[in-house]
Parts: C-alpha cells; structure tokens; sequence
C-alpha cells in the first residue's frame, strides 16, 4: 500500500471518530444545562418554602401576641371589677348616735381615696343610714351628718368636692331589718353608689 493509500485510510477512520467525539461533547454541554436548570429550580423551592415557613412563624408569633393581649385585658377588667366590688360593697360603719369616724373607719376610706385617684372620672353619691332608733326625722339629720363628715375626709384626702354628693335615708334602708345589736350595728353606716 502507497503513502497515499494509508493517508486516505488514515482520514477515513479519523473522520468518524472525530465526528463520534464532537457528538460526545456536545452531549455533555446539553447535561450541564439541564442539571443547573433542575438546580436552579430546587433552589429556587428552598427559597420558597423557607419564605413560606418564615411566614407561617410570623403568623404564629402575632396570634401569640394577640392572645397574650387578649388575656391581660381580661386580667386587668377582672381586676377593675373587683376593684369596682370592693368600693361599692365596703360600708363605713359609725357608733350608736355618732357621726364621728373610727380608725376603721378611716382605713376603709383609705381605700376608697386610693380607688377615686385611680378612677378620676367617677363621680359617687355617699349615702347616710341609721338604725331605727330614734324619730324619723332625727335619724334623716344623723345620716345627712354620717354622709358629709364621709364626704368631708374624702375631701381632705384631696378628692374633688364637685365629685362627691351627700343624701340621708335616716333608717328607711336597713340592711338587716332584725331589732338587734347586731342588725342595728350593720345598719349604722355610710353606702357608696357611682352616679
């Protein structure tokens, strides 16, 4: 065989091979494309899903919050309430024929002073009892007298007068109808009610 004849052969088996390889390479340059492609979507459904886990926590911490909220408003109306209760529900108490406030007495006002700062918007009514003991009229005085020396420490304490009213009902309102020491004693006393 001639160099030309081996030259010839030569090409003829290059040719494909060469042509084998290029289909080769360009095979390999299709599969990185589709691999970054599939990459670039998984990333993109991490990103996803990690904004959608950050939402749902955000979401879960403001219903947190919320009911956190809702929970010490309900404390603090609770604690009003009773607050409220115990104002309106804690009599002043006076001895048989006296106006004259006790240390009891006093404490319990106390009270009540530090319930009126507290609450600078309510105007109260402090109404005067006796017990039935003596005339009608008298008692009408004794209570009107039981009621203004309440309002009159209310006053000093540093409650606005314009805030409190006075009214006697002498022994029109028992609280314990029985002709008692002890019925007489829960019925000598000053009441408050929130105008």
């Amino acid at each position: 065989m001639s160099v030309k004849s081996w030259v010839r052969f030569g090409l003829v088996l290059a040719v494909p091979c060469v042509m084998v390889l290029a289909s080769c390479a360009g095979k390999t340059g299709g599969a990185d494309l589709a691999e970054q492609e599939m990459a670039e979507q998984l990333r993109q459904e991490e990103e996803a899903a990690r904004l959608a886990a950050e939402a749902e926590a955000r979401k879960a911490e403001e219903a947190r919050i919320a009911a956190e909220r809702l929970e010490r408003e309900k404390a603090e109306a609770k604690k009003k309430a009773e607050e409220k209760a115990a104002f309106l529900n804690q009599h002043v108490h006076f001895e048989f024929d006296s106006f004259a406030l006790t240390s009891e007495a006093m404490k319990v006002l106390d009270a009540k002073v530090a319930w009126l700062r507290n609450n600078p918007g309510v105007k109260i009514s402090v109404e005067g009892h006796c017990d039935e003991r003596g005339t009608r009229e008298y008692n009408l005085a004794l209570g009107d007298r039981r009621a203004r020396s309440v309002k009159q420490y209310l006053v000093d304490s540093g409650i606005a007068d314009a805030r409190i009213a006075t009214i006697s009902y002498g022994e029109e309102r028992p609280l314990d109808p029985a002709q008692n020491e002890a019925a007489w004693s829960k019925n000598r006393r000053a009441q408050f009610v929130i105008r």
